[in-house]
């Protein structure tokens, strides 16, 4: 996306300080950090909020978070490291492209992302629940599906018969 700058981060026409590259993602330090060393991990392909990345780019994303974390922890000599995500204009997101933050830390180092609790009632509590409840219910049927799909196109045949025997081994 020509008008978004981690997309021209990725693409080299903006200049950046990148620490780690492959097919799918890019890291790159944040010049505007939090601390020495702030790395932010971008899908190479736009997405602008999280539930637009798709899940193999998710799992991707936070396994180089937990590498670029171990590299931060011996390159730095640093002490723990905070890998968030900010997600939406209200989360405080400030650009138009999904990241994954991490942060390292030394004690003392002035960084507070400590927030004051808010004790809610039962009732709360129990609303709160149900309503999430209620949109997490299909979570993992898309998954369920494609397996039941696949259990039925893999259907047992006559062993004799050759071209069940070859469409069943295309299909494996």
């Amino acid at each position: 996306m020509a008008s978004c700058n981690i997309c021209q981060i990725i693409e080299g026409t903006l200049p950046s300080k990148k620490v780690y590259e492959d097919d799918e993602v890019a890291a790159f330090l944040d010049y505007n950090g939090a601390l020495e060393g702030h790395v932010l991990i971008a899908p190479k392909e736009h997405f602008p909020i999280f539930e637009q990345v798709p899940d193999k780019i998710v799992g991707h994303l936070f396994n180089t978070a937990n590498r670029i974390s171990s590299a931060l922890f011996d390159g730095l000599n640093i002490q723990g490291t905070n890998i968030f995500v900010t997600n939406g204009v209200s989360a405080g997101q400030k650009v138009p492209h999904f990241l994954v933050n991490v942060v390292p830390r030394k004690e003392g180092d002035g960084i507070n992302l400590a927030s004051q609790p808010r004790q809610l009632s039962e009732e709360e509590m129990s609303t709160t629940e149900i309503r999430i409840k209620e949109e997490t219910r299909h979570i993992g049927i898309e998954k369920e599906s494609a397996v039941k799909q696949q259990e039925e196109r893999v259907r047992p045949v006559d062993t004799d018969n050759y071209l069940w025997k070859s469409v069943n081994k295309k299909i494996a």
